[in-house]
């Protein structure tokens, strides 16, 4: 089931608050990522991974600035992420349990720099969108 119009309003306004943090947040969530789930750090074993690397910022940044874009077109998630994910499926071969993981983290960022944002309504449109997203990404491992 797809986002309802709530849910999207929902996600939208939290986003817009991300917005001038890409690359803080989509660093801290990568931290959180690697720290957390270590044998995620596998994908990248030519990136300099401790806390605050450029190459940490730099992804953190292509991460968030894709949801951003996802963000933007809400209603059309396939055909806005196919490219992302026939790159994660086809080439980069990433376990698909990763993309929960990581939106778990980008929910714990959320959270911890916007908290009178993320309301307990804004929380669960947010899971829901991260959870579409990880579907999306994972599609064309089937």
């Amino acid at each position: 089931m797809g986002l309802t119009d709530g849910e999207k309003k929902e996600v939208a306004a939290l986003w817009a608050n991300v917005s001038g943090h890409e690359e803080e947040f989509g660093a801290e969530a990568l931290d959180r990522l690697f720290l957390s789930f270590p044998p995620t750090k596998t994908y990248f074993p030519h990136f300099e991974l401790s806390q605050g690397s450029a190459q940490v910022k730099a992804h953190g940044k292509k991460v968030a600035d894709a949801l951003t874009t996802a963000v933007a077109h809400l209603d059309d998630l396939d055909s806005t992420l196919s490219a992302l994910s026939d790159l994660h499926a086809h080439k980069l071969r990433v376990d698909p349990i990763n993309f929960k993981l990581l939106a778990h983290c980008i929910l714990v960022v959320v959270a911890r720099h916007l908290p009178a944002e993320f309301t307990p309504s804004a929380h669960a449109a947010l899971d829901k969108f991260l959870s579409k997203v990880a579907t999306v990404l994972t599609s064309k491992y089937r």
